[in-house]
């Protein structure tokens, strides 16, 4: 009877291990049973890891050229329509330089030999402008006139009739010197401003750059007279010498101040 016992137990561990050996044979290799599905501990790693990646990428220094200064007319339109002459002055002097090209926006200021290349219609636009929102008694082709007709292309005669010297007080001769700028320059239009008293362009450097302003092609016509240009200049190479002009009973300081 024990005989029989330990032969049926040595049977059935038998059928057990083949049991066990044709079950292992039958999984795959590479079953997708292999590889757990991930959990959201990973899939919050990967995302952390994405966007951190993504912050680095986007903080890489740009390497595109900066971008070229405006020159839209509508600042100095919304400064002229306020009637604020001070900022549409300086708005006017940013439009030049930016209009004159790279190397005088780099520069900070124009060459008087770069004022050529300023496009005829935008100095046109310029000048429209300061003419429409002053009734007609501020702009450039308004300064040629006055530069031509009554200053007959003196520099100095021009810058007493435009207001840009002031006559010195209790002086036994009639005296002007030029104003400070910013400071005794007119911003207002009233009846005492002076025609052609803005825009003003900077004489610091002497008279060339205002003198390719007026004579810029965009202002061609502007000032006909009697006289014709040659007679003008020649008037005006007698009137102007160096140093202290002294012209009659008026003495001048040659300090272009603005």
């Amino acid at each position: 009877m024990a005989t029989n016992s330990l032969h049926s137990l040595h049977r059935h561990l038998t059928n057990l291990l083949h049991h066990s050996d044709s079950t292992a044979t039958a999984i795959p290799l590479f079953s997708s049973t292999s590889f757990p599905k991930p959990t959201a501990a990973t899939s919050s790693l990967s995302l952390s890891t994405t966007t951190a990646f993504s912050s680095i990428t986007s903080t890489t220094p740009s390497t595109s050229q900066p971008a070229a200064p405006s020159t839209s007319l509508d600042l100095l339109r919304r400064h002229l329509e306020a009637r604020d002459y001070r900022q549409a002055d300086d708005e006017t002097r940013r439009l030049l330089i930016a209009l004159a090209g790279e190397p005088a926006v780099a520069r900070g200021y124009v060459f008087f030999s770069e004022v050529q290349f300023i496009p005829t219609p935008d100095i046109r636009a310029v000048d429209e402008l300061w003419k429409e929102h002053s009734e007609g008694r501020f702009g450039y082709s308004v300064q040629k006139k006055i530069w031509k007709k009554k200053a007959k292309m003196d520099f100095t005669n021009f810058f007493i009739k435009v207001g840009w010297m002031k006559k010195l007080q209790d002086s036994e001769v009639e005296q002007y010197n030029y104003r400070a700028f910013p400071g005794e320059f007119i911003w207002e239009l009233n009846e005492d401003t002076p025609e052609g008293h803005l825009p003003l362009t900077n004489a610091l450097r002497g008279t060339q750059l205002l003198n390719s302003v007026l004579n810029h092609p965009a202002f061609e016509g502007d000032a006909d007279g009697d006289e014709s240009d040659d007679d003008l200049v020649e008037q005006g190479r007698k009137r102007i010498g160096g140093g202290d002009e002294e012209s009659g009973n008026k003495v001048f300081k040659t300090d272009y101040s603005f």
